[in-house]
C-alpha cells in the first residue's frame, strides 16, 4: 500500500476516527436541533452561531469519512452505528438557550477527548496524516469552546 502503514494499528485508528464520526453526526444534528429551536433574546447571535457550528461539523463529518476512506477502508455509515459507537446523546428541544451552550460544551469536552484519543492511536501508527487532520480539529474546537465559554460568562 502507497501509504506505508501498519495495517493492523491503521484499523485501530480507523476505530477511533468512526467513534469521531460518530460523536460529530450526534453533534451536527444537536446544533441543528438548537440552531431551529433557540428562543429569547438571544436569538439572533445563537441562531447565526449554530448555524456557523453545524456548516463547520458537516465539512469535518466529511473529511473524517474521507480520512477512513483514505486509509482504505469504509467509514461507518448509518445512523444506528452512530448511536452505539458515540461518546455523545442527543438532545431535547426544549432547552434554554444558555442550556444548550452548556450541553454543546459538555460536547465539546467528550469530542476533544476522542480527538485527542485519535491522535494517540495514529501516532503508535506512524500515522502523520490522520495526526495532522484531528490536531487542526483539535485547535478550532477548543477556540470555539472558549467563545462559548466567554458568551456564557456574558450571561453571568
Amino acid at each position: 500500500m502507497y501509504l506505508n502503514l501498519d495495517e493492523n494499528k491503521t484499523k485501530e485508528t480507523v476505530k477511533q476516527l468512526d467513534i469521531l464520526l460518530a460523536d460529530y453526526h450526534l453533534y451536527y444534528q444537536k446544533l441543528r436541533n438548537f440552531h431551529w429551536n433557540v428562543e429569547g433574546k438571544n436569538f439572533f447571535d445563537l441562531h447565526e452561531k449554530f448555524e456557523e457550528m453545524y456548516d463547520d461539523a458537516k465539512i469535518k463529518i466529511d473529511e473524517i469519512a474521507e480520512r477512513i476512506l483514505t486509509l482504505r477502508m469504509n467509514p461507518v455509515s448509518n445512523f444506528s452505528e452512530y448511536l452505539k459507537l458515540a461518546n455523545l446523546e442527543e438532545s431535547n428541544a426544549n432547552l434554554e438557550d444558555y442550556q444548550m451552550v452548556e450541553t454543546l460544551l459538555e460536547d465539546h469536552g467528550r469530542i476533544i477527548s476522542q480527538m485527542r484519543k485519535v491522535v494517540n492511536t495514529a501516532d503508535k501508527g506512524g500515522d502523520e496524516g490522520t495526526i495532522d487532520l484531528v490536531g487542526a480539529y483539535i485547535r478550532e474546537l477548543e477556540k470555539s469552546s472558549w467563545m462559548l465559554e466567554v458568551w456564557l460568562k456574558k450571561l453571568s
